[in-house]
């Protein structure tokens, strides 16, 4: 294929992300709407499960084709991309004021279940095991979720109220964007790597930064379009949702689906004339970046109940920063 076929798919893959991502929202928004249910939590379930599926798809096929970097890299370097890039952007142009305890317990989870991927892989693996405690993680988020508003659904505002051809269409809309960012992701991160291995980007940083732009794409599609439609709470929640499930479900999948687990690669690190022999990057910098990420994300929330514009300024600079030592690591 083609240099210039391969632009053209890129483009078109950039296309479908936004147009299924607008339709997302849309639905979205809707189901929040007619459930009484808050939209950071509709993000944090509903459209994080989705919008993950491009990363969860790209993990699991290079598990299977004995990539396991690719598989870690890309799970990792998705969350430090939807903390630094996305969420820093959607802050930084709609500041939000979210619920505390809400926002807390998303925010505690998604902490701790980055710490005990770190420590489980403290010796630069994951067993199958260690695999199966992750996926169950992904499990207590959603029953958490699900039970902190069973059977809250306000009465005056019953789910049925809309015509049939609203809810067909709100249906319809959710189905076919879910789809549109599943195959935009996926053409868009298969012909970035070409486009990259033929500007010569080095290979060891593809899965921690274009694949993982690339798969994280529907998130930032997502907090764009809810930001424009004055609903950043959906963009938020999804964030925090994504990166739960980054962690639990696409790392613990791998896991599962590796032979004999998943190993780190030990490599040598040089930056500024420091020199590390025979490290896990994965533990020595993306896993350490991710979680100071998370940090700046959720402790003004927590602390305020709301985000501010210098927190989004902040995140973004430390994600420039990130990429800069990734470009110069060797």
């Amino acid at each position: 294929m083609s240099e210039y076929m391969s632009v053209i798919l890129f483009i078109a893959g950039l296309v479908l992300i936004i147009k299924g991502g607008d339709w997302f929202v849309d639905a979205s928004i809707w189901i929040a709407r007619v459930t009484g249910i808050p939209s950071i939590i509709v993000g944090a379930t509903i459209v994080s499960f989705a919008t993950t599926l491009p990363e969860l798809l790209v993990s699991t096929n290079a598990t299977l084709k004995g990539s396991t970097d690719i598989a870690i890299g890309n799970a990792i370097g998705s969350t430090i991309c939807n903390m630094g890039l996305i969420a820093g952007l959607v802050i930084f142009l709609r500041p939000v004021e979210v619920s505390r305890k809400i926002f807390t317990q998303k925010a505690f989870l998604m902490v701790f279940v980055t710490l005990l991927t770190a420590f489980m892989a403290r010796e630069n693996y994951l067993s199958r095991l260690e695999a199966v405690l992750l996926l169950s993680t992904m499990g207590l988020y959603f029953y958490v979720n699900i039970k902190a508003y069973q059977g809250r659904v306000p009465e005056d505002r019953p789910i049925f109220t809309n015509t049939r051809k609203e809810v067909l269409v709100y249906i319809g809309k959710f189905a076919f964007g879910s789809l549109l960012v599943i195959l935009g992701a996926d053409l868009l991160v298969t012909h970035g790597i070409i486009l990259a291995q033929v500007l010569g980007v080095p290979e060891s940083v593809i899965g921690l930064t274009l694949i993982a732009l690339g798969t994280s794409l529907p998130e930032l599609v997502t907090g764009i379009t809810s930001v424009l439609k004055k609903d950043a709470g959906i963009g938020l929640g999804n964030i925090i949702g994504a990166n739960i499930l980054n962690i639990s479900m696409i790392m613990g999948a791998s896991g599962l689906m590796a032979d004999k687990g998943l190993y780190m690669t030990l490599t040598d690190v040089s930056f500024l004339g420091f020199t590390a022999q025979r490290v896990p990057q994965t533990l020595f910098l993306d896993l350490p970046v991710s979680l100071l990420l998370m940090g700046l994300l959720t402790i003004p929330p927590i602390l305020s109940g709301r985000t501010y514009r210098l927190q989004g300024i902040g995140l973004m600079l430390l994600y420039g920063i990130y990429v800069i030592i990734l470009f110069n690591l060797g």
